[in-house]
């Protein structure tokens, strides 16, 4: 029934047993405490944001390409990617009140498309602050039934 999702097992042991650093379990059950919350905040104020880019990023998208001529493509890919994260996040948000493994695992996909879409737009420190979190999220997974 709780089968692990795509690239779970594979990942699981770089981010938990062989990581540099474990989270305190203070922390962390702090984090799994407020984590809900702070992910409700931060989705109503990413949702300007999205509007923002679907209205004047949009009207803009053509002369992105003056930049360069992957510069406008590979901004679009990452906003693409951004919009699936919000509404994976959305959709986490029952789970993750609940701590229902449902609401970790689309928080889980929610972040590798963040790193994904950090690869896209060339933000290292967007890819190492995913793959912080990620190991942080790989930590409190237990606290998810």
């Amino acid at each position: 029934m709780n089968q692990p999702a795509l690239l779970e097992t594979e990942l699981a042991p770089y981010f938990t047993t062989k990581a540099p650093f474990q989270f305190p379990i203070e922390f962390r059950v702090g984090f799994v405490k407020y984590w809900p919350i702070v992910s409700l905040v931060l989705l109503i104020l990413t949702l300007p944001g999205i509007l923002i880019f679907l209205g004047i990023g949009t009207a803009f998208l053509p002369l992105s390409y003056l930049g360069g001529v992957g510069a406008g493509f590979g901004y679009t890919i990452a906003m693409v990617l951004t919009i699936g994260q919000v509404v994976l996040w959305a959709l986490a948000l029952p789970g993750l009140f609940n701590r229902k493994r449902q609401g970790w695992v689309l928080s889980y996909y929610a972040q590798l498309i963040n790193i994904l879409a950090s690869i896209f737009s060339f933000s290292f420190f967007g890819i190492l602050f995913g793959l912080l979190f990620l190991m942080l999220l790989f930590q409190i997974r237990d606290y998810y039934n």
